[in-house]
């Protein structure tokens, strides 16, 4: 079943239109058929919106609602990964596996040890690229939502951005006690914001820590071993989806 995203003035009653790149992306690479299913959604109320094609214009493919999918995809809790921005194009895979784990938005932070520097053009690039991304693996892995890719924070703004979120987490390699870590993990409840700290290649300055942990974000441990940038964001990801989930 294909999956597309549509704003929520493009449903109207049992009628929804399609428009812009999907319009192509259904007729001419898909190559669907008049009265073939899809499913669609607004990207904002988790449902899922069973249609058939009923019309192809120039611009637009015309599809007639069957019946509402109420139950949804995503996770009970919103989790939003602020992510130190590392090196080629790793920050890819990261929004990727993120959403696909159910990340409700992903902050690229510009900490002091990432070995990327973006200037404010080069930035919006990169969000636009990391949001195109997020989009096909909302598409992908069947999200009720799209998941949004902030603009690149650096750590002050970040650790303002998270003030009001429910648990925060800075995963540190100097951190110790793996029973607190589960602990912390286990407590987490549905309907809590929850924010994960991750640092780029080389983690975060100790100064960095400091200002986390004023702001009460609380250090833990992944275990013995240093696990990649690229790896430590999705290994936490994973241990709260299965939390919430179970």
């Amino acid at each position: 079943m294909y999956r597309f995203f549509v704003e929520p003035s493009q449903i109207q009653d049992k009628r929804i239109v399609i428009t812009g790149r999907d319009v192509n992306h259904i007729r001419n690479v898909l190559r669907m058929k008049i009265g073939e299913e899809i499913a669609v959604s607004n990207g904002t109320d988790n449902r899922e919106y069973r249609c058939g094609i009923e019309e192809y214009t120039e611009k637009e493919v015309i599809c007639t609602l069957r019946f509402i999918k109420e139950d949804g995809v995503e996770l009970p809790s919103q989790i939003y990964l602020f992510q130190g921005i590392p090196k080629a194009d790793k920050m890819e895979l990261i929004v990727q596996k993120a959403i696909e784990l159910g990340a409700y938005e992903v902050i690229p932070v510009a900490a002091k040890r990432c070995v990327v520097k973006l200037d404010d053009k080069k930035a919006a690039a990169k969000a636009a690229r990391w949001r195109g991304i997020a989009e096909a693996a909302a598409k992908q892995s069947r999200r009720g939502v799209v998941p949004n890719v902030h603009d690149v924070l650096s750590m002050r703004e970040a650790i303002a951005y998270a003030e009001d979120m429910d648990v925060k987490l800075i995963p540190y390699e100097l951190a110790e006690d793996m029973e607190h870590t589960k602990h912390v993990v286990e407590t987490v409840k549905p309907g809590q914001r929850i924010a994960v700290f991750i640092g780029p290649e080389g983690g975060f300055e100790e100064s960095e820590v400091q200002a986390a942990r004023d702001a009460g974000i609380e250090p833990v441990t992944l275990g013995k071993r240093i696990l990649r940038t690229e790896t430590a964001g999705l290994a936490v990801l994973s241990w709260l989806m299965y939390q919430l989930e179970s």
